[in-house]
């Protein structure tokens, strides 16, 4: 059985560090393994129990927390390794923190396309923190929310109630699938972060979005087709897309009517795809196909003609 990956990813005094901190006290999440960039950097002292090696020390909720000073692939492999030569306590979750101005794509591509890792591993979610009382921050941080799968709006204590709601429809509009969840101190249900992109899917739009003014030159745009999609004809077209359009397409999700009892799952951040995943049901009675594109430089106009003319019979206009 593969073993769960949740990214982490925020902006610089985001609130990432005290986030994961408060959910390795949970006793429920005993069972993780972390990986931060630099161990000496993540405040986690008052949890701490002892020390195995150099970069690795163990929680007292029974954590491991491991120091990434290398290729996150081998941090991974090396994981699995010393868990079954015993130098490790068993973990049945791995939590990866990237720095405050990482883009999270390359994190997301090894996790999916390494020639190794997705055999023992599988990215279950990524969830963005985002500053509540300073918002987004430069295009690292827009990247970030784009890339997420759950939004935690910190520091809602500190931030006026106005600007938190102003925020919030900043975010919905930028990554409309994923909820934002206000978490004051890193205070939050476990349950409510570590679930798959599966979840949550009721908040894709029902209606093709309306071209407006967006605070960010990246936004999305949203598709929705009547029609059955062949799905061998869309994946050749999104290949395509993300071939020709590079950086500019970061975030695709949605669901495919393809003639099942449920819908095919589309998601992909950038390059890195997911492998389609079939679901038993739909989410609401809307059983149309609803695609959400984040990116640069095009229409959901632009797109649905596109995918119209490249799918020919198959999404007839």
């Amino acid at each position: 059985m593969k073993t769960p990956v949740v990214l982490v990813t925020g902006f610089l005094g985001s609130g990432k560090t005290t986030l994961i901190s408060e959910l390795l006290a949970r006793p429920e999440l005993g069972d993780t393994a972390v990986i931060v960039n630099e161990l000496g950097d993540v405040g986690i002292d008052h949890h701490l129990l002892r020390r195995v090696d150099e970069r690795t020390v163990l929680l007292a909720s029974g954590c491991v927390c491991c120091a990434l000073r290398g290729d996150l692939a081998d941090e991974l492999r090396d994981l699995l390794d010393r868990r079954d030569a015993g130098e490790i306590p068993q973990f049945r979750r791995v939590v990866v923190e990237t720095t405050g101005v990482a883009d999270p794509t390359p994190i997301v591509n090894t996790l999916l396309s390494d020639p190794l890792v997705p055999h023992h591993y599988t990215l279950d979610t990524v969830v963005a923190t985002v500053d509540g009382m300073h918002g987004l921050r430069g295009s690292e941080s827009v990247k970030q929310v784009a890339a997420a799968d759950t939004l935690v709006l910190t520091k809602p204590d500190l931030a006026e109630p106005v600007s938190l709601d102003a925020l919030e429809r900043e975010l919905e509009a930028l990554n409309p699938t994923a909820p934002a969840l206000r978490v004051a101190f890193g205070n939050v249900e476990p349950e409510l972060l570590l679930r798959g992109p599966e979840h949550d899917l009721e908040r894709l739009p029902t209606s093709p979005s309306v071209e407006g003014e967006h605070a960010h030159e990246i936004h999305a745009v949203c598709l929705v087709l009547d029609e059955e999609v062949d799905w061998v004809a869309f994946g050749i077209w999104l290949t395509m897309l993300l071939q020709a359009r590079g950086a500019d397409v970061l975030r695709v999700k949605g669901l495919l009517d393809t003639g099942g009892e449920g819908p095919l799952l589309v998601n992909c951040v950038q390059h890195a795809v997911h492998p389609p995943v079939h679901l038993h049901g739909w989410p609401d009675e809307d059983h149309r196909s609803r695609l959400v594109v984040i990116g640069r430089g095009f229409t959901g106009e632009e797109l649905e003609a596109s995918l119209r003319a490249f799918c020919g019979a198959a999404c007839p206009g």
